[in-house]
């Protein structure tokens, strides 16, 4: 065992997990049965709430409205079709919601296709209510609905179309043409007119259209990128955040520092804007977003609330516009704000951090006025996406490391009910699932890294095969419990069902993901600018090899994405630590992956660049790559170029390492089909139980 692990070896357990005697086995099939919910939005009115359920494939769209919040399906799709629905907006008198069904184009304009219908797809937008039958209102995604309810916008080919709501069968049509391609629709407070997102690329304008006018205008033009536009209350102005043109740095890669980002307020009428806060140089001076649809909310008393990390957390800050003083900091300490929403009276904010619990999201309300942000939610669950209700209560989805993630309501008295508890199905194996431990561990660098180990039930071998989880992103982060993002839900359920047979799970939080602040995120040499991160991985084998209860001869790794990157550069730089390994579309060649780089205007500057990253991806080392692997990808991946993998199964032909694959033709990055990830689930457990186990 390496010295520098003796020295600084330190395991913090935050919750106890006890051994699980007697819990009964469970298929895969039924610890990814329950349904995940998305997409919470209110009502105009904050009277009633929908959201997205996703249930084995099979996507419906669920409401529930005052005084009682009784759930009910609104839509009635019945096939594992691999059809996203998206983008729930209402319409202003709470009686539907417009939904996007289906995923956009790739580069070539081909949509998404997974189940291989001869007839092709398309992406639609829809119309649902509790007392109507859903309608198609045409071709495109991203609607909205003008405060009137006359009617509906939304995107199709970068254009804004629109279409009547009243008067018959809709009939849509372009509404605007012109250059660049148009996002964050958003109708102005009185109706008449929208603001929206014109991207152009390298720069991108923020516009106003009036609609009985036909007239287009672009605010404060410049070179830079114009984004997340909001209404002052009386319609008059609009506020945006401008961020610096694209300076063409590796995506992949630390951004510390750069030229700052600000805050611009135009007036409509005349086009012409003032900036009314700018970031400082340094630290902070990158913008970075919240998970959330508006960036900025205008708050009574004439303020502005934004994201800001100028102390090193992301936090949430006040700016008074009549009074143009110094930003007031609303969530003040050493957490990161997520989720963000506006009450209904404009005069607090409700939002997800990880305050004083750094592995978890609990809820909180701030007033935009100031004063302590008052905690809602606490204990050993994890809460997210919350919205308040203007009766005071909060809608959320939540769960912990039993049970699933489910849409809720917290009571005015802090009770929190299960909206749709009957949706879970009866055979999902609560009862058998663990509650794995938190643990700490110092990567071969000294860095202390957190993540969470599943043990397996009590009884069996003194030691156990053993597979480290690399979430993917990277800025992501893994929790003790069902996730908030569906894709890393999947993977906290397969990492419990691998636990149930027999494997010590070690699932970590590697140097640049979040939770543990900007400069853990923006970690020095990371990725295509020097692959830091595999310290962690080199001490996540440490801290394995180093337990009583594990195999040293026989530790995995499994991935996805940048996890599927970690997972394959754990084989080809330390077989003779991982046995063997699964690599969902991972990247194995940084330069196939960033094309666009500053370095680009310096000869020079490019090949230094483009040698770094080549020398950070696990394609540089397939000399030393001796560990059988399991590949699998989609065709149709828009994230990480299907290229990775043929590329790398050559290069390991040549070198003659086993691997194995599996490709599913037509499907994405983030597999839409449930079958498709049952399939790679089980061809994971296949193929770990060939080289791990006895």
């Amino acid at each position: 065992m390496p010295g520098w692990f003796l020295r600084s070896f330190r395991v913090v357990a935050l919750f106890a997990a006890l051994p699980v005697f007697g819990a009964a086995p469970f298929t895969i099939e039924q610890v990814l049965s329950a349904p995940f919910p998305d997409g919470l939005v209110t009502s105009p009115k904050g009277d009633a709430v929908a959201w997205v359920q996703n249930a084995a494939g099979v996507r419906n769209v669920w409401m529930a409205r005052a005084p009682l919040y009784n759930a009910a399906q609104i839509t009635k799709f019945t096939a594992d079709d691999g059809e996203e629905i998206s983008g729930l907006t209402w319409y202003p008198d709470g009686s539907h919601v417009l939904f996007t069904r289906g995923d956009g184009p790739n580069a070539r304009g081909e949509f998404p296709n997974p189940r291989n219908d001869p007839a092709g797809k398309r992406q639609e937008v829809w119309s649902a209510g509790i007392a109507a039958d859903p309608i198609k209102l045409g071709d495109g995604h991203s609607a909205t609905v003008s405060p009137d309810g006359s009617m509906a916008v939304w995107i199709l080919g970068g254009q804004v179309w629109s279409a009547a709501l009243a008067g018959g069968e809709p009939k849509p049509a372009q509404l605007i043409h012109a250059r660049g391609s148009a996002s964050e629709l958003l109708w102005s407070p009185a109706g008449g007119r929208f603001a929206f997102v014109s991207d152009r690329g390298d720069h991108a304008f923020v516009g106003v259209y009036k609609v009985a006018a036909k007239t287009l205008r672009f605010l404060d033009p410049s070179v830079d990128l114009d984004r997340s536009p909001v209404w002052s209350p009386d319609g008059k102005q609009v506020a945006f955040i401008r961020t610096p043109g694209k300076s063409g740095e590796f995506e992949f890669g630390p951004r510390r520092t750069g030229s700052p980002w600000s805050i611009r307020v135009a007036d409509v009428e005349t086009g012409r804007g003032r900036e009314v806060w700018r970031a400082m140089e340094g630290r902070g001076s990158v913008y970075r977003q919240v998970a959330a649809d508006a960036q900025l909310l205008w708050t009574t008393g004439d303020g502005l609330v934004f994201p800001w990390e100028g102390d090193g957390w992301l936090h949430l800050y006040s700016v008074d516009l009549k009074a143009g003083v110094k930003p007031m900091l609303l969530t003040p300490g050493d957490f990161e704000v997520e989720n963000v929403a506006e009450a209904p009276d404009r005069a607090a904010i409700v939002f997800s951090s990880n305050q004083d619990d750094m592995e978890r999201r609990h809820l909180w309300r701030v007033n935009v006025a100031g004063g302590a942000p008052r905690r809602l939610t606490s204990g050993t669950g994890i809460e997210w996406s919350p919205a308040a209700l203007s009766d005071g209560r909060v809608a959320m989805f939540h769960s912990d490391a039993k049970a699933p993630a489910r849409a809720a309501l917290m009571e005015s008295g802090g009770g929190i009910r299960d909206l749709a508890p009957a949706t879970i199905p009866g055979d999902f194996p609560l009862a058998s699932l663990i509650e794995p431990q938190a643990v700490t561990f110092p990567a071969k660098d000294g860095l202390r890294i957190h993540g969470q180990i599943f043990l397996p039930p009590a009884g069996g071998a003194a030691k156990h095969p053993a597979v480290v989880f690399f979430h993917g992103g990277p800025q992501r982060q893994m929790l003790p419990g069902w996730h908030y993002m569906r894709y890393y839900n999947l993977a906290y359920g397969f990492n419990q069902y691998l636990a149930s047979r027999g494997y010590v799970v070690l699932s970590i939080n590697y140097r640049s993901g979040i939770g543990y602040g900007s400069d853990f995120r923006e970690a020095l040499h990371f990725g295509a600018t020097g692959a830091s991160e595999f310290n962690d991985v080199l001490g996540a084998g440490a801290y394995l090899r180093g337990r009583p209860d594990v195999d040293a001869a026989r530790i995995g790794v499994w991935g996805g994405s940048y996890g599927g990157y970690l997972a394959a550069l754990a084989l080809a730089r330390a077989s003779g630590t991982f046995a063997a390994g699964v690599d969902l579309h991972g990247v194995h060649d940084w330069n196939l992956e960033v094309t666009n780089t500053a370095p680009a205007r310096d000869r020079e500057k490019r090949q230094a660049a483009e040698k770094l990253a080549f020398e950070s991806s696990p394609m540089a080392s397939i000399a030393t790559w001796k560990s059988p692997v399991l590949l699998i990808q989609g065709d149709d991946d828009r994230t990480v170029a299907f290229a990775q993998t043929v590329q790398l199964a050559q290069a390991l032909r040549k070198q003659g390492v086993p691997f194995e694959q599996l490709i599913f033709p037509d499907e994405v990055h983030d597999f839409l089909v449930h079958a498709d990830w049952l399939a790679a689930y089980h061809a994971a457990d296949e193929f770990l139980g060939k080289y791990l186990k006895p």
